[in-house]
């Protein structure tokens, strides 16, 4: 009862309640589940908010749907609102100044992730069975994580961001958030297209590549736990330990992706332990996210001078003063180079394993000096698969001190629908 009466509420994930009811017969693979869109999506008839209200003031309604909601409406599905967000998708906490902070439905006091914030709240609440966001720069991990639940960037370039508002076309993908996996992987089934149809459909794992640099990011319970019940489950379901190799992944992108050497002399505001190579290709990262970020909204900034929150206005301001530049051609190479370098580790049917985030949620409110640690710690596995433009799913692994801890699995681009098999198989033996 107290599920259904805070359900009720929506725990503030919700933009806007209606309902768009199944609109085709393409396939039943959908039929009677509900599911939610960020408000990054276009709906016909609507205005399309980008979680600012500025925007929502300077923005005609849209005259058409995003191809990726019709198709799930094609499929069965029923939409039944739109989700809040993070300002202009520039952040990863999921706390919006102009509408409120969807509640984390497993950690109250903390944090949803962001900027997805309302598409993994209504899911981890059980408002909805799965939703749909976008992934930048973590958008769609972060808040998975956080709420203890399911979310999956695809490979660059894989699913439709047609009526999707940009924010970073070298970046952006469309993902999205089910609690379990069997629900994941029939979405997947509907937006993934010919993927499913691949070489390495009916392939199993040939090699579990674990990150040990990245667990190390962690702390040490965590780093142990995590490692433990993934290496434990490939043992049981392929029985071998010979596929089970560990590596040091910035090691291997510093000798293998040359054109990191650019960033390897940036400062970052943390001492925590980084490898230098995730600290340069996370710079890389947000230094070609922020270029494109003025490219494609600067103008509307400078004409509009929007209302923005804490920590998007800087961010909106820093991104501003960005030029072009050799390095912004460097930023493009390093993309080229890391995709060749990590396709070459892994092969088709290998996974990369690292921690979604390096910790728990933080707390409600926390002042960003604070954060800056957790946050450079965070960009450095996240822009693993940002830059290389690989599939990555984060896996719930339950609670731990009261809060979600997960792990995430890579695969190379386009594997997506193998990289779903595994983590649908893993899902069954722990039963999630």
């Amino acid at each position: 009862m107290e599920l259904e009466m805070e359900s009720m509420k929506s725990y503030g994930a919700f933009m806007n309640r209606f309902t768009l009811e199944p609109i085709g017969s393409d396939s039943d693979e959908l039929n009677g589940l509900t599911f939610a869109v960020k408000d990054i999506f276009d709906l016909e008839g609507q205005i399309t908010g980008f979680g600012n209200p500025d925007w929502g003031k300077t923005h005609s309604a849209a005259i058409s749907t995003a191809p990726t909601v019709v198709s799930l409406l094609k499929s069965g599905a029923t939409c039944i609102g739109k989700t809040v967000m993070d300002e202009m998708a520039y952040s990863i906490n999921g706390e919006n100044f102009h509408y409120g902070t969807p509640v984390n439905p497993v950690a109250p006091d903390r944090v949803p992730g962001g900027s997805s914030s309302g598409s993994a709240v209504a899911v981890g609440a059980k408002i909805v069975d799965f939703a749909l966001g976008t992934d930048t720069g973590g958008s769609v991990r972060v808040p998975a994580s956080y709420c203890g639940i399911y979310g999956i960037r695809p490979s660059h370039g894989v699913v439709s961001i047609d009526g999707v508002i940009p924010m970073a076309q070298s970046f952006d993908t469309v993902g999205w958030f089910a609690r379990d996996a069997r629900i994941l992987k029939q979405v997947g089934r509907v937006l993934l297209r010919s993927d499913h149809k691949s070489k390495s459909k009916s392939k199993g794992l040939s090699k579990l590549i674990v990150a040990e640099d990245c667990f190390k990011l962690l702390d040490s319970k965590s780093n142990h736990q995590l490692i433990g019940i993934l290496v434990d489950s490939v043992r049981k379901l392929y029985g071998s330990d010979q596929m089970i190799k560990y590596v040091s992944i910035g090691d291997y992108i510093e000798e293998n992706v040359p054109s990191l050497k650019r960033f390897m002399t940036i400062e970052t505001c943390s001492n925590d332990y980084i490898p230098s190579s995730l600290r340069a290709l996370s710079a890389a990262m947000r230094l070609l996210q922020k270029y494109e970020f003025k490219e494609n909204h600067g103008e509307w900034v400078t004409d509009v001078k929007p209302s923005l929150g804490p920590g998007i206005a800087e961010r909106v301001q820093d991104a501003l003063k960005t030029t072009i530049d050799e390095d912004i051609d460097v930023c493009r190479t390093v993309k080229t180079e890391l995709l060749a370098a990590l396709s070459a580790l892994l092969g088709d049917c290998g996974i990369l394993a690292i921690p979604t985030v390096p910790g728990p949620p933080p707390k409600l409110k926390t002042e960003a000096t604070t954060l800056e640690g957790f946050r450079a710690k965070a960009f450095s596995l996240l822009s693993i698969a940002g830059v290389s433009g690989f599939c990555q799913v984060s896996i719930p692994l339950g609670i731990q001190d009261n809060l979600p801890i997960s792990v995430s699995l890579l695969a190379n681009h386009g594997s997506d629908w193998f990289l779903l098999n595994v983590v649908e198989a893993i899902h069954n033996l722990l039963n999630l």
